[in-house]
């Protein structure tokens, strides 16, 4: 069985040390490999060239972009508009390109985990990316108004980070990165953001997971902020991928 990651870059991914537990797991022969893939317009094209593939994950930055380029889509990514997981099936010359959106649930299990039984009023969600949709689609199930952020405003982002004051934090005790900064190698970067106004009523939920304490996390615990990095998410939508390529449709 062959999986994969497909997304740009991929330096950062500990996708092939979890699905090797799952393959071992299950008794399975098979293999995840990471496959750089930097235009998705190729898409199809590669997919001809990798005929043992029976699924992959998506990541940044095709979370959204792949979405016009497979046959079906589950009613949840489509309302969600990411989708994280792909399930390849292939009959005579045919090929059928489902995609799935896993991340959903791994957000949301980890999230009310983290969050304890208690949900903020309020919530900001920094990041535009396919995944920040995810974010935003599971806030708004649990009742929790969410606001994205962004370098320059737009249609999604009706903040940036200059207009985040210590005055703003207060009503938002819940933030959420869902950006690649402070992802590995860029392990210096972290999201601009009054940290000094932050207390032990906020939570900072920090979708990265490489490293596993990023310096947005760091500095939101030196104000008192409860924290929590993405490496359970991580695990939990990439167990949901395996059940998809393993299950019989």
């Amino acid at each position: 069985m062959q999986l994969g990651l497909i997304g740009y870059p991929l330096g950062h991914s500990l996708s092939p040390q979890i699905f090797e537990g799952f393959f071992q797991e299950a008794g399975i022969k098979g293999s995840y490999k990471l496959y750089p893939l930097e235009n998705i317009t190729v898409l199809r094209d590669w997919l001809k060239t990798q005929r043992n593939l029976s699924g992959f994950n998506v990541t940044i930055p095709h979370k959204k972009t792949i979405i016009p380029f497979l046959d079906s889509i589950s009613p949840e990514a489509k309302a969600i508009g990411s989708v994280n997981t792909v399930k390849v099936t292939r009959t005579d010359n045919s090929l059928h390109l489902y995609g799935h959106n896993t991340d959903n649930f791994g957000f949301r299990t980890t999230l009310e985990e983290f969050l304890g039984g208690y949900l903020p009023k309020k919530a900001l969600v920094l990041g535009t990316g396919g995944t920040s949709n995810t974010v935003a689609y599971v806030l708004e199930q649990l009742g929790i108004a969410c606001v994205k952020v962004s370098r320059q405003v737009n249609n999604e982002a009706p903040l940036t980070y200059e207009d985040i004051s210590n005055h703003t934090l207060k009503s938002y005790e819940l933030i959420v990165n869902t950006t690649p900064l402070g992802m590995y190698p860029a392990i210096k970067t972290f999201p601009h953001i009054p940290y000094e106004a932050l207390t032990p009523k906020h939570y900072l939920y920090d979708l990265v997971y490489n490293p596993v304490d990023t310096l947005f996390l760091q500095k939101g615990r030196e104000f008192g902020a409860n924290t929590c990095n993405g490496v359970a998410m991580l695990q939990l939508q990439a167990r949901k991928s395996w059940e998809i390529w393993n299950r019989a449709d």
